[in-house]
């Protein structure tokens, strides 16, 4: 079972009915113990960081100890950003530090917000990624990235007349800031990925 943290942001039934169309037992919930059994996290988010980590509130707690016992956490668009140490959205906002870097606004001299569909290079032991081909268009929607200042993190970019990070890896700890649920069959498959990454680790 996979557990989609339940916080009061946008985006979190999409993001339930892609894992239930995929085939997964997801429940959308921000109940401890719940949470506790899961297999693995997933944290969605479509607001500003500020709200976003006020709405999540002691739920961050929880989420930091279970990624630390090497649960498999996935972050979505600002459950992404909200990995990082912080961000400047509307001023400074600490986020999970689960991932060394900063949320900082795109390079000035393109249009924000950066909507559409975007090409993503990625590596190959990436593991979300499995299956498909570096290059692959996925669907964003975001007016700040996440500068990535973390050795242990595995990172994939999408060109944006700059380079933006697009996905992180660091052992047990994932993260996408395009949306998989909108993402078509590219998309799905990054979900079913993570939902494979959750299994295993179960077992």
């Amino acid at each position: 079972m996979i557990v989609v943290i339940d916080y009061d942001v946008g985006n979190v039934s999409n993001v339930c009915n892609a894992m239930r169309h995929i085939g997964c037992d997801v429940r959308l919930t921000a109940e401890a113990d719940t949470i506790k059994s899961a297999a693995g996290l997933i944290l969605p988010g479509v607001a500003a960081f500020g709200y976003a980590v006020g709405a999540l509130g002691r739920i961050s707690e929880l989420i930091s100890q279970h990624a630390s016992e090497a649960k498999p956490l996935l972050g979505i668009c600002v459950g992404f950003q909200m990995l990082f140490n912080d961000s400047c959205e509307h001023g400074l906002h600490k986020g999970l530090g689960l991932v060394h870097g900063s949320v900082v606004p795109i390079p000035p001299g393109r249009v924000i917000p950066h909507m559409g569909w975007n090409a993503v290079e990625f590596p190959e032991d990436m593991n979300l990624f499995s299956g498909l081909t570096s290059g692959t268009n996925f669907y964003f929607a975001h007016s700040y990235c996440a500068s990535v200042s973390d050795d242990l993190a595995k990172v994939a970019y999408t060109d944006y007349g700059v380079q933006l990070a697009a996905s992180v890896q660091k052992a047990n700890i994932y993260g996408v800031q395009f949306h998989p649920e909108k993402s078509s069959t590219a998309g799905l498959k990054v979900l079913r990925n993570f939902a494979d990454i959750c299994e295993r680790k179960a077992t």
